[in-house]
């Protein structure tokens, strides 16, 4: 994935745009001088462009050769498939805390970023109504994520609006992502853009996707614009002279790189997908705005909680879990030894046999108290329980874990251990057993 500065490749045209720009009649004097400005490329109306025939007809040159399109041009993994696994990777690297998706339509960048634990604030933002009702279900919980909470909280929401409004709703993110998204918003709403998302927002890092127009002529079958809905689509130095721009009034630097690479004779079209990656300069900083005094326009569609153990409900639940499931597990463990030892009936004292998942050299799992068993009542220690490293993951300290399942288990008279009775569960005759040690 190549990747370069506000300064870098893309400021010259290469041959195949020429050879684009005389085929559809455009100067490449008027086409330099819109790259230039914030406005969108001055280009004709979209009907007259059809009537020129399809963009697969087109010759890219380069420096040494002509490349003929002939078949489509598949990506694999799809390009929105690229285009979302550069966010997530974006996101496992720097771990923000709050993220917006502008234009999340089908809520599938979301649905997504919900799984990254360092996640607690997701929001999208769309200007479809109906498209998010639609699919907010990929949002909700589901019986795993109450099985099995979260660590961290998470709170989605959706809200519908406009992306060149202004609501303090999205204020404070760390990231916000605009993917294939620019390119839909008419020219009045695109000279407002920068002013919303890098001034008002003021996000600590954005990230822009867009088509380059360059690479469309190798696509089979297309016309002018990959979707019916585009507005524009700018090549390289269109988009990283808006781009450059719009970080320099407004405090950020950006680099440029991009996805779906061109096929082999072509390269000089670049990517199929070109990315901004925007950075505030101070990140620290935040806008003077004040919450209380700017009026919301967004309406939310809809709010999703999903339970954490920061909630002690939760927490309480999942330690419980964990200490009932390890109990059983040496439970059964002592069971295997008492009736192997009365096959054998050789009165030798058994010692407890740890299961083999904990097996490592100095496990301080072998200095805590062993479990032992007196008639029918198996004991473990708290100091054995806590020596799981999930269960000290959960609890922190040995108070901590006989607080939260003191309502959970029964403990024996100094709270010493958890008191659990066998002899009902099983087939076996404990009876000769009194005091073992196991």
């Amino acid at each position: 994935m190549g990747r370069s500065s506000s300064s870098g490749e893309g400021r010259q045209a290469p041959r195949g745009v020429s050879t684009l720009i005389g085929i559809l009649g455009l100067s490449k004097s008027r086409t330099r001088s819109a790259a230039t400005s914030r406005a969108l490329p001055s280009l004709q109306p979209r009907e007259s462009w059809s009537r020129r025939g399809n963009l697969s007809d087109v010759m890219v040159d380069s420096d040494v050769q002509r490349v003929q399109v002939k078949e489509n041009i598949k990506f694999t993994p799809s390009l929105s498939e690229q285009r979302h696994k550069f966010v997530l990777d974006f996101v496992r690297k720097h771990k923000p805390q709050k993220v917006a998706d502008l234009g999340c339509a089908n809520c599938k960048l979301l649905w997504r970023l919900k799984y990254h634990e360092s996640i607690e604030v997701l929001a999208g933002l769309d200007i479809d109504e109906n498209i998010l009702t639609r699919n907010i279900y990929r949002l909700h919980t589901g019986a795993g994520d109450y099985l099995d909470p979260r660590e961290r909280p998470l709170t989605i929401t959706l809200y519908h609006g406009s992306v060149v409004e202004k609501d303090p709703c999205l204020l404070g993110f760390d990231l916000i992502t605009c993917i294939e998204l620019i390119e839909h918003l008419e020219a009045k709403e695109l000279a407002q853009f920068p002013e919303v998302l890098f001034g008002f927002f003021s996000p600590t890092t954005v990230i822009i996707s867009t088509p380059n127009f360059e690479f469309n002529p190798l696509f089979s079958g297309k016309t002018l614009f990959r979707h019916p809905d585009h507005k524009f689509e700018w090549d390289r130095t269109q988009f990283q002279s808006w781009a450059s721009e719009a970080a320099r009034n407004y405090g950020y630097s950006v680099e440029f790189t991009g996805l779906g690479e061109p096929p082999p004779g072509a390269e000089a079209v670049g990517f199929c997908t070109q990315i901004g990656i925007f950075m505030k300069n101070k990140p620290n900083i935040q806008p003077l705005h004040n919450e209380k005094t700017i009026e919301c326009t967004h309406t939310t569609v809809g709010t999703v909680i999903y339970p954490s153990l920061k909630e002690e409900k939760y927490l309480r639940k999942a330690v419980s879990n964990e200490v009932f499931s390890q109990i059983l597990k040496m439970k059964r463990v002592l069971l295997e030894s008492l009736k192997m030892k009365n096959d054998s009936d050789s009165g030798d004292e058994l010692e407890f046999v740890k299961p083999k998942y904990n097996e490592s050299k100095n496990d301080p799992f072998e200095e805590t108290p062993k479990p032992f068993c007196i008639e029918n009542v198996f004991y473990v220690p708290l100091e054995r329980l806590f020596s799981f490293p999930k269960i000290k993951h959960l609890c922190g300290d040995l108070e901590t874990l006989k607080m939260l399942i003191a309502d959970e288990v029964t403990l024996s008279s100094d709270g010493s251990s958890v008191m659990i009775n066998i002899v009902d569960e099983e087939d076996c005759d404990l009876s000769d057993n009194d005091g073992d040690d196991l």
